[in-house]
């Protein structure tokens, strides 16, 4: 097969679900308005220490607060998506951060922490409203390479939000940056409500809302996937902290960047691998194997170069790992309730993360920073562990026919 055939081949898959109207528009959007939101967390860390002169600690409870917020508003504000629409949301959040970013440079601390936590509760849900749209614009046998393109988007803002806040930072202030994220935000929930993505799909149902009870979608399967969203991203979040760690110790702090990039070089291809292969993965098996590569990394340590190709197997992970989550989560849900269900999985992903990094942190003040990948990388197997259980009930449930038809014996009617 020449490289040209095989090339068609590989992104076919994306040429067909970019093909779908209102796709490529929703994905641009995206990979936009998510920029400003990534650069949130260390713009309010700069802030906390800069200008409040207060410790890492205290922006590490700031932090906290937003996430802690963002965790029980997400789910929230779905529901209120399903029942109101995307406008009205996106209205409400839209002043909510305005309102913030516009006032939290001046706030003093104490005030700062109870309105960061109000902040995130009320957090634009760009994150939850692109994946809940995306299942409405694309079918189902087309979302898993549609969900490895969001996935792949969410790497690019991780990759460039952050680091333009700090460039942003050491160029003019923390305050002036603070200022520059919020208009960011606003902005990105002003394009979205022009563009007004549709949450149903053209083929599901609409008008006035039939009442689904949480009975009928929480189910345990659906309830596994959460839990396998916030294993996968636990295992992120202490992957972020134990890199940190084992290069301070290792003496090659400055390679820190560089390692990093790396990472998510790799999660980007094989996020673009996860859509273009014909068989898809369940979240349960891509979770394992992230958690399982996760846990020798740190044994590449030694030098940067090392680590960086120690990372490769589990950075290849991390996007098929939540476009999965993400996908499963979207079949799982009636459409009726996608919007809270999704926000649902938006929460078990910032979860993940806020036990993550601290957790990581902890054993690698207690120990080593090898064992920051081996904890982290442990529970996040664990945890497949624990709902393997779910997984192989559902299968055997598949793999069971139907019962037969019993068969009636009364003559059939003549036909005249």
């Amino acid at each position: 097969m020449s490289p040209e055939v095989r090339t068609n081949v590989n992104i076919k898959p994306y040429r067909t679900a970019l093909a779908l109207p209102g796709l490529r528009s929703l994905l641009l959007v995206a990979v936009l308005a998510r920029i400003p939101l990534t650069a949130t967390g260390v713009t309010l860390t700069f802030h906390v220490v800069l200008d409040l002169d207060r410790g890492y600690g205290a922006a590490g409870l700031v932090g906290a607060a937003i996430t802690i917020g963002a965790a029980i508003g997400g789910p929230l504000l779905g529901r209120l998506v399903d029942r109101r629409g995307l406008r009205p949301v996106l209205v409400l959040t839209g002043i909510a951060e305005a309102v913030f970013w516009t006032t939290a440079p001046s706030l003093a601390y104490p005030v700062l922490l109870p309105a960061a936590f109000v902040a995130g509760s009320l957090a634009l849900p760009i994150f939850s409203v692109v994946r809940q749209s995306i299942a409405a614009l694309v079918p189902e046998d087309q979302r898993r390479p549609a969900y490895a393109l969001d996935s792949m988007s969410v790497e690019l803002s991780f990759m460039i939000g952050p680091a333009l806040a700090v460039a942003l930072v050491t160029a003019i202030s923390a305050q002036t940056t603070m200022y520059l994220v919020g208009g960011g935000i606003v902005a990105a929930g002003a394009a979205l409500w022009l563009l007004n993505p549709p949450i149903r799909g053209a083929a599901e149902p609409v008008g006035p809302r039939r009442q689904v009870s949480r009975r009928e979608w929480l189910t345990p399967r659906l309830l596994a996937v959460l839990a396998l969203s916030t294993a996968a991203t636990l295992v992120l979040g202490g992957t972020d902290v134990a890199v940190v760690a084992v290069l301070r110790a290792s003496g090659e702090a400055g390679w820190t960047g560089a390692v990093l990039a790396g990472w998510a070089i790799a999660s980007l291809i094989g996020g673009f691998a996860y859509g273009a292969v014909h068989r898809s993965l369940s979240p349960l098996t891509l979770t394992a194997a992230l958690a399982l590569c996760t846990i020798p990394v740190g044994l590449g340590g030694a030098h940067w170069w090392l680590l960086c190709l120690a990372l490769i197997p589990a950075g290849a992970l991390c996007a098929p790992t939540i476009a999965a989550s993400a996908d499963a989560v979207s079949r799982l849900a009636p459409a009726e309730v996608r919007g809270e269900a999704m926000g649902l999985h938006g929460s078990a992903v910032t979860v993940g993360i806020a036990i993550g990094a601290p957790l990581a942190g902890a054993v690698i003040d207690a120990s080593a920073p090898l064992w920051g990948f081996v904890v982290t990388g442990a529970l996040g197997a664990l945890t497949t562990l624990a709902v393997l259980p779910v997984e192989l009930r559902r299968r055997r449930s598949a793999d069971t026919p139907p019962a037969p038809t019993p068969i009636d014996h009364e003559p059939a009617p003549a036909i005249h």
